[in-house]
């Protein structure tokens, strides 16, 4: 009687795993992936079927006033309104002017923290990368962004825009523009020696961020998180 050949389980992305502070070689195992011939073609698609696109959801384009009225239509926000009517309809005009200034205020601070995330979110949608080369079966290939999964073993060059979160495996003088992420305006050094699990998102030098680009050298990563 024959036996039919049961998948390998598709291991998890890294919610459970601090990459940083793990080698390169656990990295691989928990991945199921290899640091000289990635993922097989066969296996990268399972994963992009199980994991879904490398890509930031968005409904659409987020209009300013859409987000200004979202500021209002809160239950708690009408409960206040409501208040505010009732106190000057039964002659409390004092305390339903404060009732309304504090509506007014939250919305406006509401307003202007969306406003700044939507802008945000824009903003890295605009950084991530459309294409990038990863290495598949040991062939090189040069594929969307997009069908990117954890375990995909990613090249990285001068140039070059990090397609998704990855632990440096392979660097040869490799250096990532992260000032978005840190703040800090010289760019960080990458190297492949495990880091301390508690260490700062700019102490994490054996990280490729998802959007930072490559100011210098070329490096290779595992895919950890899309």
């Amino acid at each position: 009687m024959s036996t039919m050949a049961s998948n390998p389980p598709v291991p998890k992305p890294s919610q459970s795993l601090v990459p940083h502070a793990q080698t390169d070689t656990e990295i691989r195992e928990r991945l199921a992936t290899s640091t000289e011939l990635g993922l097989s073609h066969k296996e990268a698609t399972r994963r992009l079927e199980q994991y879904g696109p490398n890509s930031i959801q968005t409904i659409g384009s987020v209009r300013w006033y859409e987000v200004l009225w979202r500021q209002f239509t809160d239950i708690l926000i009408l409960i206040l309104v409501a208040a505010g009517l009732v106190s000057f309809l039964v002659g409390e005009p004092s305390d339903a002017i404060a009732i309304f200034a504090i509506v007014l205020l939250n919305g406006v601070l509401g307003f202007v923290q969306d406003w700044k995330a939507e802008r945000s979110l824009s903003a890295l949608r605009e950084m991530l990368a459309p294409r990038c080369h990863v290495i598949r079966d040991g062939d090189e290939l040069e594929i969307d962004a997009t069908n990117v999964v954890p375990g995909d073993l990613v090249q990285i060059e001068t140039g070059d825009r990090v397609p998704a979160d990855l632990r440096v495996t392979r660097c040869m003088n490799l250096e990532l523009d992260e000032s978005a992420l840190t703040g800090e305006s010289v760019s960080s050094q990458k190297s492949t020696d495990p880091i301390d699990a508690d260490s700062e998102l700019a102490d994490r030098t054996n990280m490729a961020w998802m959007g930072t680009a490559a100011t210098g050298g070329r490096g290779l990563g595992i895919v950890v998180a899309t």
